[in-house]
């Protein structure tokens, strides 16, 4: 198990892919750390009456939130690339039980994609608080312990969006079908369960992926999101069955299907 995990990882550091997609997600940090000064500078500037209307959003946040997407993606191109090039065949011949094959990728993809999850949304969070200073501006003076829970549990959620994406991609076998089918948990589910009646829109919103994280970390936080529907530990559980079901789906299909 630990020479088929260690060859997945060669796989995943040689693609151009994963490069690109760690790199949209270090150029979002950057962004949003341009927010964060351009916000302070028209603080400096504001009258007393002006900045009681001025709000910043959670950069790090944010980064975490485009990293969902991105290392989504890694997880449907960690499987659907070796499907394209016909690679998946040499990587069965040479190691033949496929669930073992599937448990290497999902290890590899999900450790990476919990690293880069809580490295740069945590890097992001330091260094604007440094850009900010004490300026009390609206939304970005969450005490540091319950941001730092809430971006743990961010990089926990990453990793889930991984392992979804590269079931997806063992499921579907198409990179467009499984970016197409997760860019509608990651985004397009959201919307309408947010506009669904009253309550369904509450109960279905709170078990959407994105807020999944901020019912883990348990705190009050500003969110579109209904509050305390789900316990940390609901929260949790919830998380893990989004991650169980693609990837026990496409273990099934591994198994029986021919690459």
């Amino acid at each position: 198990m630990i020479d088929t995990i260690a060859a997945e990882w060669l796989k995943l550091r040689s693609v151009r892919s994963t490069y690109i997609l760690a790199g949209v997600v270090v150029a979002c940090a950057g962004a949003a750390l341009l927010l964060a000064w351009y916000a302070a500078r028209i603080w400096d500037g504001s009258t007393p009456e002006q900045r009681t209307h001025f709000a910043l959003s959670d950069v790090a946040e944010l980064v975490g939130w485009v990293a969902q997407l991105c290392m989504a993606l890694l997880g449907v191109l960690a499987v659907t690339g070796e499907y394209g090039s016909g690679m998946i065949r040499t990587t069965l011949a040479v190691v033949p039980r496929r669930a073992t094959v599937l448990a290497a990728k999902a290890s590899v993809v999900g450790t990476a994609a919990f690293l880069v999850g809580v490295a740069i949304p945590l890097l992001t969070y330091a260094l604007s608080r440094l850009v900010i200073g004490d300026r009390p501006i609206r939304g970005s003076s969450t005490p540091a312990p319950d941001e730092i829970r809430l971006l743990l549990a961010a990089g926990l959620l990453i990793a889930v969006f991984a392992l979804i994406g590269l079931g997806l991609g063992v499921i579907l076998r198409s990179t467009a079908g499984a970016i197409v089918t997760v860019v509608a948990l990651w985004y397009l589910l959201p919307i309408v369960a947010l506009n669904l009646p009253s309550p369904w829109n509450d109960r279905l919103t709170s078990v959407m992926l994105i807020n999944l994280a901020r019912e883990l970390a348990g705190g009050h936080y500003e969110t579109a999101a209904p509050q305390g529907l789900l316990s940390p530990a609901g929260a949790l559980v919830t998380m893990l069955v989004y991650a169980a079901l693609p990837l026990g789906a496409a273990t099934l299909l591994i198994r029986r299907r021919d690459a």
